[in-house]
C-alpha cells in the first residue's frame, strides 16, 4: 500500500486550504478505503483536554471520524478535505476489503496537520516595541551633568528616583511610521505588567519581566489623566493597531513572577521552593534572575489561572502572546492553555521564545502543544557556514512544525549597529530576505541604527529622528516579502553558490509562478567578495536587476557559469 502524503509527514495548512490524500493498493479486489482524521473536530479535541486537566477525566479521543475516499482506478482512491480551523490534526487513509471487517493501513505514522488562520499566510512581519523607551526624552550625551550628580547622591542616600517612562500614548503617535511607514503588521511589547519599584528592583525601573500582577498593566506607561485609567489607555493603543490594519502582541512572561506578586502572597504553594523553603529564581547561559520567582505547574489550579490570565487579555483585545522562556513550562501546561484559549479566540497567535531550550522540545510544543511561532536562531549564526546550514533547517521547520521568526536582533543581544551602519543593514536585510512567510522583525531602534544595547532594567536610547536610518530600506523590503511569489508560502529555499568567500547566495523558487529571486549577501562589511554559481542552478540574462533598489545589474558569464 502506497499514502500520499507520506505516512509520518507533517504540513502546514492555513484554514481555507484544502488537502488531498490518495491511496494505492495492491489487490483488484472489491472493498472501499477511507481517511479516518479528526479534521474539523476541534471543537471535542479541546473539550476533552480541558475537561481531562480541569477535572481529570480520561480523553476518549472522540474527534475521530472516517471520511469515504473515491476509486480513481481500479486500485487507487483519494479525497480531498477542506480545513476551516486552527489546530494541531492527524490522518491516514485505509483499506477495508469486502466482507472483511479488519482494515489495512500503509505503514508508517500518521500525517501531522498543523492548520494556522487565514490571516498568517503571508506578511507575518513584527516590530517589537519597549514602550518604556518611547516618548521624549534627553540625549544621554547631553544630558545635564548637574541633574545626574544630584541623582546619584539620593541614590547613595537610599532614595528611589525613577524617571518619566515611556507611555502607551507615546507608543500610539509612533504607529503611523511603524505600520504605514515601514509595513509591519504586527506590534509586540515587551512586558507590561506592574514591577517592583522600592522592593527587589533591578537596575533604575525594575525589570518588565518581573511581573507583580499578571492581569494589570504598569501605570507608570500611562499618562495622569482623571478620564481614563492605566488599563483604558492600552485598550488605546491596541484600537490604535487595529485602526491600522496591524495586530498587537504582548509578552507573557509565564515561567515565573515578580518577587512579592500577587501569586506569590496569595498562593505561595504554586512557586519552586529550595530544601531550605526559599523561593528559587529561574536562569539561563549561566546568569541567575534573583528579582524574579519560579513558578511550580505541578498543581493545576495554576494551570487554570494562567489560562485565564490569557482569555482575560484576549477580551481587551490582544491577538497573540509571546511565550517568554516558554520551553520552561511543561508541554502539557500548553496543550491545556492553548485549549483553553482557542474554545474562545481561535485564531489567538502564541509565539514561542525557546532560545536556550532544545530543539526536540521546540518541535513538541508547536505541534502537540499548539504552539505557533518560535524564534529562528538565525542571528546567531555569523559566518557563511552557519548561516547555510541554518536556513535550510529552519525552512524544512518553519513548513512542517511551525513558523520560525527570523528577527535582526532582540533586546538580549548586542545592537548591529554598534558594529557599524553596513552591517546593521546587512543583517537586517539576510533577516528579511531569508524568512519564510515574510516572518521577519526587527527590536525597536533598529531601524533608526541605534548603538546603545537594550537593558530592561533602564531607559535606554532609540536615536529616534535620526538623519541615516533604515526606514525606506525596511520599508522595501517588507513590500517585496509581500508581493513577490518568490517570497510567498509555496516558495523553496537552497544555497547555490561556491568559492571561498565569506558570503551567501540562496536561490527562491516559486513553482507555481516560475519565480526565482537571488539573495546575495556579503557577510563581510569590510571587504568585496566574489560568488560563483553554475549556471544549471539558474539560468540569467546579461543583466538582472536589483528588487530593492530597482538598479540594472550586469552579470560576468564564464565558461561554466555566472559571477
Amino acid at each position: 500500500m502506497h499514502q500520499i502524503p507520506t505516512p509520518g509527514v507533517s504540513l502546514i495548512l492555513n484554514a481555507g486550504d484544502t488537502v488531498s490524500f490518495s491511496l494505492a493498493v495492491e489487490s483488484t479486489d472489491a472493498g472501499a478505503a477511507w481517511l479516518r482524521t479528526n479534521l474539523r473536530g476541534s471543537a471535542v479535541r479541546r473539550a476533552e483536554i480541558v475537561k481531562m486537566a480541569e477535572e481529570g477525566t480520561p480523553r476518549l479521543d472522540s474527534d475521530w471520524f472516517d471520511i469515504p475516499m473515491n476509486r480513481t482506478t481500479r486500485t487507487e482512491f483519494s479525497v480531498t478535505v477542506p480545513v476551516f480551523e486552527p489546530g494541531i490534526f492527524e490522518a491516514k487513509t485505509l483499506f477495508i476489503p469486502e466482507g472483511s471487517s479488519h482494515p489495512a493501513w500503509p505503514e508508517g505514522e500518521n500525517v501531522l496537520i498543523k492548520v494556522e488562520p487565514s490571516i498568517r499566510a503571508s506578511g507575518n512581519s513584527i516590530y517589537s516595541a519597549f514602550v518604556r523607551l518611547f516618548g521624549d526624552r534627553p540625549d544621554p550625551a547631553e544630558a545635564d551633568q548637574l541633574a545626574r550628580d544630584e541623582i546619584k547622591v539620593l541614590d547613595e542616600a537610599g532614595y528611589t528616583v525613577i524617571p518619566r517612562s515611556g507611555k502607551f500614548r507615546d507608543l500610539i503617535a509612533k504607529l503611523d511610521h511603524i505600520v504605514d511607514g515601514m509595513g509591519f503588521r504586527n506590534i509586540l511589547l515587551l512586558p507590561i505588567h506592574p514591577t517592583p519599584t522600592t522592593y527587589a528592583r533591578m537596575g533604575r525601573f525594575g525589570s518588565p519581566f518581573a511581573a507583580i500582577d499578571l492581569m494589570d498593566v504598569d501605570p507608570a506607561l500611562a499618562e495622569f489623566d482623571r478620564r481614563t485609567t492605566p488599563l483604558d489607555q492600552f485598550r488605546e493603543l491596541i484600537d490604535a493597531a487595529h485602526a491600522r490594519g496591524a495586530s498587537l502582541f504582548m509578552d507573557m512572561p509565564l515561567n515565573h513572577t515578580g518577587w512579592a506578586s500577587t501569586l506569590q502572597i496569595h498562593h505561595p504553594s504554586w512557586f519552586h521552593r529550595d530544601k531550605k523553603r526559599h523561593f528559587q529564581s529561574p536562569g539561563a547561559w549561566g546568569v541567575t534572575w534573583e528579582d524574579l520567582a519560579e513558578l511550580n505547574y505541578d498543581d493545576k489550579g495554576l494551570w487554570q489561572y494562567m489560562a485565564g490570565v490569557f482569555l482575560y487579555w484576549c477580551r481587551q483585545g490582544v491577538d497573540g502572546f509571546r511565550c517568554d522562556a516558554g520551553y520552561m513550562v511543561p508541554a502539557e501546561v500548553w496543550e491545556y492553555i492553548t485549549a483553553k484559549v482557542r474554545s474562545q479566540f481561535p485564531d489567538t497567535v502564541f509565539l514561542l521564545e525557546g532560545l536556550g531550550g532544545k530543539k526536540e522540545t521546540m518541535r513538541r510544543l508547536l505541534t502537540s502543544s499548539n504552539l505557533d511561532w518560535a524564534y529562528s536562531e538565525l542571528f546567531q549564526n555569523y559566518d557563511r557556514g552557519q548561516i547555510e546550514s541554518y536556513i535550510q533547517e529552519s525552512d524544512h521547520f518553519s513548513k512542517s512544525a511551525g513558523l520560525l521568526v527570523h528577527f535582526s536582533e532582540t533586546h538580549d543581544n548586542d545592537r548591529l549597529a554598534a558594529a557599524s551602519h553596513q552591517y546593521a543593514r546587512m543583517r537586517t536585510s539576510l533577516a528579511a530576505l531569508l524568512s519564510h512567510r515574510g516572518a521577519f522583525g526587527i527590536t525597536c531602534g533598529v531601524e533608526w541604527f541605534a548603538d546603545e544595547k537594550i537593558d530592561v532594567h533602564e531607559r535606554t536610547h532609540l536615536n529616534w529622528g535620526a538623519q541615516e536610518n533604515l526606514i525606506e530600506h525596511v520599508r522595501l523590503l517588507n513590500k517585496l516579502l509581500t508581493s513577490h511569489p518568490a517570497f510567498s508560502p509555496s516558495s523553496s529555499i537552497e544555497t547555490v553558490a561556491c568559492g571561498d568567500a565569506n558570503a551567501v547566495s540562496v536561490l527562491r523558487s516559486c513553482r507555481a509562478s516560475g519565480s526565482k529571486v537571488m539573495v546575495l549577501a556579503n557577510l563581510d562589511t569590510e571587504h568585496p567578495a566574489r560568488l560563483d554559481w553554475h549556471s544549471g542552478s539558474w539560468p540569467l540574462p546579461d543583466r538582472c536587476r536589483d528588487l530593492l533598489t530597482m538598479e540594472s545589474i550586469d552579470i560576468n558569464t564564464g565558461h561554466n557559469g555566472y559571477s
